[in-house]
């Protein structure tokens, strides 16, 4: 029997094979296969009705939610291209950018974002229709539900073809604008299909879709693949607070978490006393599969997590532009320090500085070839060629070694990056926004560890000579200027930068100085 090759036809098949067994839980609310399957059909009709066709482009900006997923599967169904967008992005000049940039037809979004894409509307021609998925007074926004109501299905067949784009997704540039990132259906099967070879869940397993469905982690691992196995999700659409969620863990038996290492730092960081208890024997009690990603996962977070309950993270290393996953770390053979093996059909090469393939133990470029690997990036001819070697491997930027047995070590970040809450912040974009303040001569942002596998930012600021300008001015620029998530933390206001012998900024100088004198305030 043929596995099916885009992704409507694998949630055909799965809702064929499972039509009422649960597929999704939300609070109170279940739904079963079926329902899904039912919904995105009737979705893609009101899609059809609202004027999007085969190979148009729609954004969804929500909150992790069953609109989110049935929305995204009516898209694929007929054939057009998913845009998830990061919901916390609020300004009105990247919003348009993206939505420019891909040619979007239409938003999905909730009333919590409805108004930053409604005050963009009448400047993008293009835009035909904005939809809530939940209760919205504004004219002209169309409610999800009442209109999912009113459709009626003309047929149950896929339009789309495996190699079709299936999904854009913008990852922060690391100057000007977001990169759209295409990704096929043949991309994120295939790249779940291999996960699950080297994992090995089953469809008794329970998911847990804790990080947001915008990040391609997130929705390859806690979509795609349950999917694929016709197993159960438990959707958090908050992350705050925590109880919740973790309450609904222990309620649903989850017993695969996906998480960044910052979750699993909290986790073990709050076991003491009966919150151990809870956590360990209600929350985690099913738990046997631990993955962690999106930013490194640091040793100690690693040690005390196994400590207080007895299990042991997976980590694993991947990007966007892969779909997401390249290596993992094989639960039956674990090696300190490495994020792993890459999966099937993946291959690795680590490259020198003039391009010359390196011998394992040597440390270069990691570069990958596979069957996950995307196309290139939306109308950015000039970023897809860079983003290639010449013989096609795709260079991820990061720096790295490889063993004799093939685990991969991660050594630094070729491009100048933080990681903040899972979410990848580039620095040098943050500082061309502080630049263009009119007193700061120049600025250096750097991303400190907060001990929890996370980042916080902090800017080092120079004002312009016999300029007075206080630091409080620098916060205010950037609290108008910067999306939230993209904001340092904390200003320090010097009269000059460290630099080299060509001028540039010694940011690792900068760590060291800021990680002493915190250091010393603990003594």
């Amino acid at each position: 029997m043929n596995e099916p090759k885009d992704l409507y036809s694998c949630l055909a098949a799965t809702s064929l094979k499972h039509p009422g067994e649960t597929a999704f839980v939300t609070g109170k609310n279940r739904l079963t296969w079926s329902e899904v399957f039912t919904a995105a059909n009737r979705a893609a009709d009101m899609f059809r009705e609202l004027g999007l066709r085969k190979g148009d482009r729609a954004a969804i900006v929500l909150r992790n939610s069953p609109e989110f997923i049935i929305a995204y599967f009516a898209l694929v169904k007929m054939g057009a291209v998913a845009v998830p967008v990061n919901f916390l992005v609020s300004k009105a000049e990247e919003i348009t950018y993206i939505l420019q940039n891909s040619d979007c037809k239409g938003v999905i979004t909730e009333s919590e974002f409805v108004k930053n894409y409604f005050s963009v509307k009448s400047s993008l021609p293009g835009l035909k229709f904005i939809i809530s998925a939940d209760h919205c007074k504004l004219n002209g926004v169309t409610e999800f539900w009442p209109g999912l109501r009113q459709a009626r299905p003309r047929d149950f067949k896929s339009e789309a073809g495996e190699h079709d784009v299936a999904t854009i997704l913008y990852t922060s540039g690391t100057t000007g604008h977001p990169k759209g990132v295409l990704l096929t259906h043949h991309n994120m099967i295939e790249n779940a299909r291999a996960a699950i070879n080297i994992l090995e869940p089953s469809k008794k397993d329970v998911f847990m879709a804790l990080l947001p469905m915008f990040h391609t982690f997130s929705w390859t691992g806690n979509v795609i693949t349950p999917m694929l196995l016709g197993s159960k999700t438990l959707i958090v659409k908050n992350i705050t607070p925590p109880k919740l969620w973790l309450q609904a863990m222990g309620r649903e038996g989850v017993s695969v978490m996906i998480a960044v290492p910052q979750i699993y730092g909290v986790l073990a960081r709050e076991a003491r006393g009966f919150k151990k208890f809870f956590l360990r024997f209600w929350s985690l009690r099913k738990v046997r599969l631990c993955l962690s990603g999106a930013a490194p996962l640091s040793h100690a977070i690693s040690s005390k997590f196994h400590k207080a309950f007895g299990l042991h993270i997976l980590e694993g290393y991947g990007l966007t532009e892969t779909s997401p996953v390249i290596t993992i770390v094989p639960p039956k053979a674990r090696r300190p320090g490495s994020v792993g093996k890459a999966i099937p059909g993946v291959k690795i090469r680590i490259l020198g500085e003039d391009g010359r393939h390196l011998c394992n133990g040597e440390e270069g470029e990691i570069c990958v070839t596979g069957p996950g690997i995307t196309r290139g990036y939306h109308g950015n001819d000039l970023a897809t060629r860079d983003l290639f070697t010449q013989d096609g491997w795709l260079r991820t930027g990061d720096i790295g070694v490889l063993d004799a047995d093939g685990f991969l070590f991660i050594r630094d970040r070729k491009k100048d990056m933080v990681i903040v809450k899972g979410l990848k912040v580039f620095p040098a974009q943050v500082e061309q926004v502080i630049n263009a303040h009119p007193k700061v001569l120049e600025n250096a942002v750097i991303g400190i560890p907060d001990g929890n596998g996370n980042e916080t930012m902090k800017c080092f600021c120079v004002a312009r000579p016999e300029t007075p300008l206080e630091k409080s001015e620098v916060m205010r620029h950037i609290r108008t200027s910067l999306d939230p998530y993209k904001r340092p933390r904390e200003v320090e206001m010097v009269k000059s930068l460290p630099k080299n012998t060509l001028q540039k900024v010694l940011k690792r100088e900068l760590l060291r100085r800021e990680l002493e004198k915190r250091a010393m305030k603990l003594q």
